[in-house]
Formats: C-alpha cells, structure tokens, sequence
C-alpha cells in the first residue's frame, strides 16, 4: 500500500516519475519501497549510488537512473499531450481511491477518456474468451442492469464475457472502463478496437503500461489485478477450471473485495471455473438484484430497486417471442425443458430471455430449475 497522502505534481516532477518508472528492474513493489524510503522520485533519482546499492538495486537499475530513458520519457509525454489522455501518479488526487488500497497499485495509471468515471464505484465483470451464447447473452443482461443501478462495469476488452459486459453497459447509455495489457495506443485483440473506441467515448481506457507496449502474456495477470483493485467487487460469468478469471478473481479476495459467481450446467466445462469459485466460498447469483443485495451499504446509496432497475432496462412492449414465452408460464411452476418444448425457441434463447423477463419483474425463479408468472 502506498504510505504517502495524495498530491499534485507539476510537470517537471512527472518527469522525474516517468524517468523511475522507466528504469529496468523496478517494479510497482520495488517503486513503493523507494519512494517509502527517498520521500519522491527526485530524491531517488538524486540519491548517491552507494545509497542506491545499499537499497539493493542492481547495477543496471542504478546506470538507468543516471541515465534516464529520455526518449520514452519524451514519448509519454506527447501521448498526455493528446486530448483526451493523462498520466496520473499514484499520489494524484485523481488516482482511484481503492485502486490505492491494493498491495502493489500501478505507481502510474495511462488514461484515456473520462478520467471522472474512476471514482464511481465499480464492479468487474469477468469470463470465458470463448462463451455459450447463452453465457454472452448473460454478461450483456446483467452488465446492462447494473449499470442502470448506478454501478460502472469494469473488465478487460478480451473477446468473450469482457467484451459483452462492456457492451451490456454501452447499450444501458453508462459509461464502462477497460483496463488494457497494452500501451494505450494499441487495442488487443485487434478485433476489439471499434469497442474500444465507444468505450473512450463515454467511459475511459486504462493501463499501467506505457505507449508502445505490446501484448505480453505475462502482462495481463498484472492488468487482472487492476481490474479487481478498481472494483467494489468482481462477478465471473463462465470460467473454466483454469482459467485468467479465477485470477482475478484471487486477487479480489487477496484484496479483499467481494466476489460473485453466476452457476451454470454440470455438463457445462464453463461452469467448472465458476462452481469451484462457489465451493470457495464466492457468493451465488442468479438475478442483477443478488448483487446489489450482497453490496449491502451501497446498494443502499445507489438506491437499486427492482422498480429502479425496471425504470431503466425496461421491456416496453413486448415482441412476439418474449409474449410467447411469457404466455408459456403459468402461475404454477414451468421447467425450462416444457418452455423450450412448447415456444420451439432454443435452451439458449429461453434462458436469455427468462433472465430478461425475471429482472423486468414478469416472472420469479425457484429452486430446480423451475419458473412462474408475476403478471
């Protein structure tokens, strides 16, 4: 955790941050202790060699600091220059709160696009690269409905669930944050770069990875533990048993953050990663509304109801199909397996859309599997 308050720099002393920061051999924990130890970069950078020897850093490290990287230096700094993009300190006002909490915060945080949406409280959305439809379909509805409770959705522009959570927010009109494994100049996966761009528009992009860094494997554990530290708490939506998500998801508890864990088939493998986070003691959640419940305190200051949420995600009339289906569930309990039977839609349409029908306030769930008729 970082010992010193906040505060703002100028910009001769983000220079001095940029040139520690891009010294070879200091990562977040080693900058931490360094600045624990010398009070600022300036001191560091202005510490006598045999003071840095004895701080344990290598020779290499040492050099660097004597002699700044100063074109990488100059290249951050023209990218801040960009509208739109900043550099922020991990002793900036700006610098998301919780994110500070963590064991090791990013000294620096690249952002591009709403630098305020970082202080909204947020909740990781996480899953398979490779989901059901169903699954998809499960990130976008519940992303949507939580970002119309008033939480910001945070993931990792993967393909799969991150990107569906993402676009569930986007069609809610909210803004969502994307924390990047990259330089922010570059979108990975490539395919995701038009969501990207919607993403900045009304949300922000963040890295602790400065401009020109390619994607490296072992860059997006480091990004997972943003993604948790950002957020009140992380939901994972279809994750098998090894899998990126169950990262993240260590680090929300290391962090101590709540986890969630939507359940799925036995016969599913997507579900196995999400069933043994439950045996781990992950909270089970079945609707948008077991999450604001399990928030407890803040659930109560974004003043989430069912009525809210129906206010803000509402079906205003209803298409053939949602009828059909409607109309196929009694007041008594219905199976999933008699909806499929008599609407002739698919297993993964009929579960998309009961969710869709059980948050609008149209149906209830009950144990087994089984659904009835509100209205």
């Amino acid at each position: 955790m970082v010992a010193s308050s906040p505060g703002s720099i100028d910009s001769d002393s983000l220079i001095d941050w940029l040139a520690l920061y891009h010294a070879p051999g200091i990562g977040p924990a080693s900058f931490h202790q360094l600045l624990e130890q010398f009070r600022d970069p300036a001191d560091v950078l202005n510490a006598s060699s045999r003071q840095l020897q004895q701080f344990g850093l290598p020779d290499s490290s040492i050099d660097a600091l004597r002699h700044p990287d100063s074109r990488a230096i100059e290249r951050d700094l023209e990218w801040q220059a960009q509208p739109g993009n900043r550099i922020l300190t991990c002793r900036d006002p700006d610098y998301p709160a919780l994110l500070r909490e963590i064991s090791d915060p990013p000294p620096l945080l690249y952002i591009h696009g709403n630098l305020q949406v970082l202080q909204e409280p947020q909740l990781a959305m996480v899953g398979s690269r490779n989901p059901t439809a169903a699954g998809r379909q499960t990130a976008i509805d519940f992303a949507r409905h939580l970002s119309a409770a008033g939480l910001v959705i945070t993931s990792g522009l993967a393909l799969g669930i991150d990107a569906a959570g993402h676009q569930g927010a986007l069609d809610a009109g909210a803004p969502t944050i994307a924390v990047m494994g990259t330089g922010l100049d570059r979108v990975y996966p490539a395919r995701n770069r038009e969501l990207a761009h919607q993403i900045a528009g009304v949300g922000a992009l963040v890295s602790e990875f400065p401009p020109g860094t390619p994607p490296r494997a072992e860059h997006f554990p480091r990004r997972n533990r943003i993604i948790s530290g950002l957020s009140i708490g992380t939901l994972v939506v279809e994750a098998a048993i090894r899998s990126g998500s169950l990262i993240s998801a260590r680090y929300a508890l290391e962090q101590g953050r709540e986890v969630f864990a939507i359940p799925g088939s036995i016969h599913n493998p997507l579900a196995r990663g999400c069933h043994h986070l439950i045996r781990q003691g992950a909270k089970l959640v079945e609707t948008a509304q077991d999450i604001m419940d399990e928030l407890g305190a803040l659930a109560s200051a974004l003043d989430f109801t069912a009525t809210h949420a129906t206010d803000h995600a509402t079906l205003p009339q209803l298409s053939d199909d949602y009828t059909q289906l409607l109309e196929s569930i009694g007041f008594e309990n219905t199976s999933i397996d008699m909806l499929v039977k008599t609407t002739h839609l698919t297993p993964a349409e009929v579960s998309s859309m009961l969710l869709q029908l059980e948050m609008n306030g149209y149906i209830a769930a009950n144990p087994g599997g089984f659904y009835n008729r509100l209205k």
